[in-house]
């Protein structure tokens, strides 16, 4: 009701217009920022994803129109009913309840950003919004390290690595942004969001951000010398931070030391015992939040102060909770995403949309290659990108119709 009144007033659409711009980008905004809105109070952080939906929701049934159907649609429905059976299946688990409230969200989000993106909200206000997002996360970032003097900044986030996967994944938005009245801003967020991701001594971030680069040049995006410029910056400041902070520094390198020998064990245990959860529960999975639950049955109690663990493997973590139909759905809404930013890149040409395309694509690549050692289903930028790659051939396409009817119109 709260959501009509603010739309309908509008004649003209131009204040639900608004309202949905402000309201998209803020959801993508916040997302890096949860836990400062979760510390200040419990359910501050999903304010602005239910605004919006609830007010897309509005908007839609005043304008009496239903969202241009695409496949991502279709992917996340049936990942909502595949999600839907195997968490009726295993209703029993203690984490079943809570994983699936956790999934819907994002499947429901997706489709809304999906369509304001392609319609209402311009791209490239969103992609703004999650770089300026993530570099207050990153500046945070930097706060936990030097002021508070964490050994590896998490800043907004409990873990560093978690923090790492925003930061990295806002990185190659930034080559979407360096308009030459925005290029001081743009390397200036840069610096702080690679500088942050450093502080966390995340590996499979700096992977991620090593692919996300690799994709930059290799798609022509962004040239060497603009690399090479700012990887000679990061080394200024990280010596710099080596004459100011050198004891502290050399501390979180140990500790980072010790820590990732402890990780590659646990973590082939935590990958072995998802895979036999798979190889158990090939269909339906072991439900929502399961691998949490069968954990320290599948490996033997192989950690004994670590008996409800996420597996730090996307992928294999998914499988096992949702099985093969659920993997593959999940897969589905990433190549759906893949295969649509590459068309908006190839009917593009040069310019700006071209520019946007493949920044999406770099930093889907960063989120995945990040994935690989991290459970990030559950944080909005790998949701919000592939949103995001759809709307952009929405746009492109409907735009190429346009063009096309006004030609025959003229031929008329």
């Amino acid at each position: 009701m709260t959501a009509f009144a603010l739309v309908v007033p509008a004649r003209d659409g131009t204040r639900e217009v608004t309202l949905l711009r402000v309201l998209a980008c803020a959801t993508v905004a916040l997302a890096p920022v949860e836990g400062y809105l979760t510390a200040a109070q419990g359910q501050l952080g999903k304010a602005a994803p239910a605004l919006l939906t609830l007010t897309w929701l509005a908007v839609r049934i005043r304008q009496r129109r239903l969202p241009r159907p695409t496949p991502l649609h279709a992917v996340l429905a049936s990942l909502a009913v595949v999600l839907a059976v195997t968490a009726a299946l295993h209703s029993s688990g203690p984490f079943t309840a809570e994983y699936t409230v956790r999934w819907l969200p994002f499947l429901v989000v997706t489709a809304v950003l999906a369509d304001v993106a392609s319609d209402e909200v311009p791209i490239r206000w969103l992609l703004l919004a999650a770089a300026t997002g993530a570099t207050v996360a990153g500046a945070g970032a930097l706060y936990s390290l030097i002021v508070e003097g964490q050994a590896r900044a998490s800043g907004p986030q409990p873990d560093p690595n978690d923090l790492a996967y925003f930061l990295v994944a806002a990185v190659p938005l930034l080559a979407a942004l360096s308009h030459r009245r925005w290029r001081l801003a743009s390397a200036a967020a840069g610096i702080v969001l690679v500088v942050g991701a450093s502080a966390t001594f995340s590996r499979g971030g700096a992977l991620g951000l090593a692919a996300a680069a690799g994709w930059l040049l290799l798609r022509r995006v962004v040239p060497w010398r603009v690399l090479a410029s700012a990887a000679a910056a990061v080394v200024v400041l990280a010596l710099g931070a080596l004459l100011v902070a050198g004891p502290q520094i050399d501390r979180a390198v140990r500790e980072k030391s010790f820590i990732a020998a402890s990780n590659v064990d646990t973590r082939e245990l935590r990958w072995q015992a998802a895979a036999r959860m798979l190889t158990a529960h090939p269909v339906l999975g072991v439900g929502p939040g399961g691998f949490r639950e069968h954990y320290a049955a599948e490996s033997h109690d192989a950690e004994v102060d670590e008996q409800t663990p996420v597996a730090h493997n996307m992928y294999l973590e998914v499988a096992a909770e949702l099985g093969l139909p659920g993997f593959a759905l999940f897969a589905g809404v990433l190549g759906v995403a893949a295969v649509a930013s590459e068309r908006t890149v190839r009917a593009a040409g040069p310019g700006p949309r071209r520019t946007e395309a493949v920044a999406i694509q770099a930093s889907l690549l960063a989120v995945l290659v990040t994935s690989t050692f991290l459970s990030e289903q559950y944080y909005l930028p790998l949701w919000s990108l592939a949103a995001l790659a759809v709307a952009a051939e929405t746009r492109i396409r409907r735009e190429g119709e346009g063009s096309a009817d006004a030609g025959a119109a003229r031929d008329q």
